[in-house]
């Protein structure tokens, strides 16, 4: 793979991180904003709003604000990762892919499967992120990697 084709996956890598990053980081912030009813309805956007409308103890409140920490903090990094991504940092590629991949692995486990939530935004921003996975992957293991690194795994022992 030449080297144009290696930058244009790995920039558009980083433009979809940047994307997935802003939505996360905004709804970690919305989460921990408001009450605790309002962030399991933004969260839970396909069940029924009127069965989510409870009383929920503080300690649901303090579950759903780490949870929107996390949103937070994994939004940020996958930004800061796109960054350096752009760049063409193998490293980079592969911290965001963990960070900002198993977050979304979570939400497709527990969310998603159990039908708790609209395709839009919440399926899309899972299929945004492996998107970006499979594009900086694909840059790293076709351009990127030094040629040391072209070992045939058979030999590896």
């Amino acid at each position: 793979m030449n080297s144009e084709t290696t930058n244009r996956l790995l920039k558009t890598a980083a433009v979809l991180w940047v994307i997935w990053g802003v939505v996360h980081a905004l709804a970690g912030v919305l989460t921990i904003s408001g009450d605790t009813a309002t962030a399991v309805k933004g969260i839970a956007d396909a069940v029924e709003p009127a069965l989510l409308e409870v009383d929920y103890p503080d300690a649901v409140g303090a579950i759903i604000n780490q949870h929107g920490w996390n949103l937070l903090w994994g939004g940020v990094v996958t930004i800061v990762g796109a960054v350096f991504i752009w760049r063409r940092s193998s490293v980079a590629i592969f911290v965001t892919a963990m960070i900002g991949g198993l977050l979304d692995v979570g939400y497709l486990l527990f969310i998603d499967l159990g039908g708790y939530n609209n395709f839009v935004p919440g399926t899309v921003m899972t299929i945004v992120s492996a998107t970006a996975i499979v594009l900086s992957f694909v840059a790293y293991y076709r351009g990127l990697r030094p040629a040391s690194d072209h070992r045939d795994l058979a030999m590896v022992g």
